[in-house]
């Protein structure tokens, strides 16, 4: 048979993608993966067609795709599909990966546990996977050959039963994580702060020590800020911390309430990602720039609102694209 594999959103891997790659290629079956949408002019047709959409914001790109594709079965959680990729395989576990789609990628990558303890309404993961369950190990996840460099796509990641056992597999094998779904730090304890201190812990590059979080509720920051103060206890400065905002969903939500999770976290040297769930909302999205591009640094909001800044000699211009 003729697959076609399409990853319609995203910068890493898709797993599911590498997981039905690999399956078809063990049955003898052809397969082509792309990101691209649209059927390209001497494409063939194909037996199976599968999309894969991590963001509902893509539900314009979803649609182009099954237009060229009708059939295409477009799952992952962008989408309202509950099918895992097992299930459209016919097994009860599948862990294994086809890494040749993607040549240019020598990290490894996978999920150590599945679900989250939480269920935010803004969501899809607890729908989609319930509780926590543990789902793979470090060694199982790493690339035998490579750095030891993982990229974990934990939601929780302690939120898992056994996250100590998983922790201790990172600190003794010396690998370096990217946790780049973030850990819950209102839910952080001394006993986690701990042992991240003693990981080798990096944004998505391995270049900078970073960990992820979020403050989406204004009136978490009672809580939130405890386990900023208890990272920082346990040796890890607030400057590591990149955290998501989320604007645009809470209904009661204020510019002033925005603009007190945003200066108290810069007043703590955190660096704030504005997340914006409306994205037909400008503002917003011109808010984002503004803190993302780091112009807050030496231009007023109300400035960067007008499109210019004035300083003691001329007018410059902000050009936002």
């Amino acid at each position: 048979m003729k697959i076609r594999l399409t990853q319609i959103d995203g910068k890493l891997p898709n797993l599911a993608l590498m997981k039905l790659s690999h399956y078809h290629k063990s049955v003898g079956d052809d397969v082509y993966f792309t990101n691209k949408i649209h059927k390209e002019m001497f494409e063939p047709d194909y037996d199976l067609v599968y999309g894969s959409s991590i963001f509902k914001f893509s539900e314009k790109a979803r649609n182009l795709l099954k237009k060229d594709f009708p059939l295409a079965f477009i799952g992952g959680t962008g989408t309202d599909k509950t099918t895992t990729v097992e299930e459209l395989i016919g097994e009860s576990k599948y862990e294994n990966y086809d890494y040749d789609i993607y040549p240019d990628f020598k990290h490894s990558i996978g999920f150590t546990q599945r679900g989250c303890r939480l269920k935010c309404k803004f969501c899809v993961v607890p729908t989609k996977e319930g509780k926590n369950v543990n789902s793979n190990s470090i060694y199982n996840i790493w690339r035998k050959g490579t750095e030891k460099k993982l990229h974990l796509l934990d939601n929780d990641f302690f939120g898992q039963p056994n996250w100590q056992n998983v922790a201790k597999e990172i600190i003794d094998g010396d690998f370096k994580i990217c946790l780049n779904q973030g850990i819950n730090v209102r839910l952080i304890n001394e006993e986690a702060c701990e042992y991240l201190s003693n990981i080798k812990y990096y944004d998505d590059q391995f270049k900078t020590r970073r960990l992820y979080t979020a403050w989406d509720n204004f009136k978490d920051e009672k809580v939130f800020f405890k386990g900023v103060d208890m990272l920082e206890k346990a040796g890890i400065p607030p400057s590591h911390l990149m955290v998501y905002m989320l604007i645009g969903f809470d209904p009661t939500e204020t510019w002033d309430r925005i603009f007190t999770r945003f200066n108290k976290m810069i007043d703590r040297n955190i660096k704030p990602y504005p997340m914006v769930y409306d994205k037909n909302n400008s503002e917003l999205k011109k808010f984002q720039r503004w803190v993302i591009r780091r112009y807050y640094q030496f231009v007023k909001w109300e400035d960067y609102q007008k499109g210019y800044v004035q300083t003691d000699k001329h007018t410059l211009d902000l050009f936002d694209d």
